[in-house]
């Protein structure tokens, strides 16, 4: 009931007016992110796609920057062609004319002179006179107003300019273009060459910032990122699972805790989960190792991938890709030799005709493909044995040995196969080395039983580690 006047209520124990309910107990509601504006969203669009141009520069030695393409059914190239027909025929149009309109064509001759002066390099002060001098728009103007303008005399001299300055691949591409006598189809295949020297340049400038970049790039890549933490602070849920998943494993796979590392309340202690400012919680240099070998049996389509390993992710699945057929590869081996014995095994080329089929076979299929493949590959050894039996002079195989030698090979799709489990058992263990600090030793601990796909697996290896190694 409401109080009347007159009643005299008691105030409430914090002071304020009674009516009211009191505040819920423990702490204020977290505030809700906030919305991110269009330029916020632009400016970390920039940011990732600056980081990953930089990261990609750094662990690809053949990184190359590609002109844009469309696919030649898509809309996007119809779209393209139509209004690039249209552009070129206006331009024919216009030269054609009588007396000719010079419009178009000097807006591009000043794109031209922009592309050439965008070519040359700090050294070319000269050069650059000429061009500036040779393709004076303002002149070129004031020529065509009064009928004087030579287009011939300026493509001659910017086709000599691009002569000089384009690498060896693009010379024969440029003298063809000294054939063409229409200036209008002229222009065009002007400026298709002048956008692949361009393309060049660009890469001739990657490869030469590229030791640079090595030497810089793990500094610049924290501080990007935590730019980017700094405006999404919640974008780690992803990496802390995948860390929370090593540290039960690690914690799991021994009787005892592993030497420890007190972090007392540090981002660390947070990032795993500790909830006391006194917690100690695993190595992190072993929940880290054991995050990264994960990365070799990850799941695709099923979870999600760390967002701090998004950059690397396509590299790191083929890694796990090749593992995998290298896995297959060796259990063949493996259990063909077993089979087949020494005699037969050490026979000049046989294990190597083996593998290679095998390899082929397995090329580019998933996981889930490999039942089928390998009753081929299964096929393809019997055809192989018999051959080689019958060179060195030893009866056939009976049909019972046969159909076990067959039925062993495809059963190694099945991943708790015995052998596959062993050699990836192995696999794994010999890749561990390479993302530990003596990482660089590894080929002197070869696994036993794995000679067949050494110098595949060493690679795979040196891969793998390169990624981990700058991740970490």
């Amino acid at each position: 009931p409401k109080p009347q006047p007159g009643d005299e209520q008691p105030p409430r124990e914090d002071g304020g007016p009674r009516g009211e309910e009191l505040p819920a107990a423990g702490p204020p509601p977290a505030s809700p992110p906030q919305a991110l504006s269009l330029n916020d969203l632009q400016e970390i669009t920039d940011d990732i796609s600056k980081l990953t141009i930089v990261h990609e520069i750094v662990l690809n030695g053949d990184f190359k920057l590609q002109a844009a393409s469309f696919p030649p059914d898509s809309l996007e190239n119809r779209v393209k062609e139509t209004l690039h027909k249209a552009f070129w025929d206006s331009l024919e149009e216009q030269l054609s004319a009588s007396p000719p309109d010079y419009t178009q064509a000097i807006q591009l001759l000043q794109e031209i002179k922009e592309a050439l002066l965008s070519l040359l390099l700090p050294r070319h002060n000269q050069l650059r006179s000429q061009i500036e001098e040779a393709l004076d728009v303002e002149l070129i103007r004031q020529e065509a107003e009064h009928g004087a303008l030579d287009i011939h005399s300026l493509t001659t001299y910017v086709l000599g300019t691009m002569a000089r300055l384009c690498a060896p691949i693009r010379d024969e591409e440029v003298q063809g273009l000294q054939s063409l006598t229409d200036p209008a189809q002229l222009l065009r295949e002007i400026f298709r060459v002048l956008g692949l020297m361009k393309m060049d340049m660009l890469n001739f400038t990657i490869q030469s910032l590229r030791t640079h970049l090595q030497e810089h790039t793990v500094q610049y890549e924290r501080k990007k990122f935590q730019q980017l933490l700094d405006k999404l602070p919640n974008s780690l849920d992803r990496t802390r699972e995948w860390l929370r998943k090593a540290a039960a494993e690690v914690s799991a796979s021994s009787s005892q805790l592993p030497p420890c590392l007190a972090v007392g309340g540090s981002a660390a202690a947070h990032l795993l989960g500790a909830t006391s400012t006194s917690t100690t919680v695993l190595s992190l240099g072993s929940v880290l190792n054991r995050g990264y070998m994960n990365l070799l049996c990850w799941e695709p389509g099923q979870k999600e991938y760390p967002e701090t390993l998004f950059m690397d992710q396509a590299r790191l699945q083929a890694v796990q890709a090749q593992v995998n057929q290298l896995t297959i590869v060796a259990a063949v081996l493996l259990v063909t030799s077993g089979m087949c014995g020494s005699t037969l095994c050490g026979s000049p080329g046989f294990v190597a005709r083996l593998k290679r089929v095998t390899k082929v076979l397995l090329e580019g299929l998933s996981c889930t493909r490999y039942e089928e493949a390998l009753e081929d590959v299964g096929d393809q050894v019997l055809q192989e044995v018999s051959r080689t039996l019958s060179q060195l002079g030893y009866p056939a195989f009976t049909a019972d040995k046969r159909a076990s030698l067959k039925g062993q090979i495809k059963s190694i799709a099945d991943k708790s196969n015995a052998v596959r489990h062993v050699i990836e058992q192995r696999i794994h263990s010999f890749l561990s080395l390479f993302i530990s600090p003596d990482g660089q030793n590894s080929q002197n601990d070869f696994p036993k039983g794995l000679d067949t796909i050494q110098e595949e697996l060493l690679e795979v290896g040196r891969r793998f580690g390169s990624v981990i190694h700058h991740n970490r």
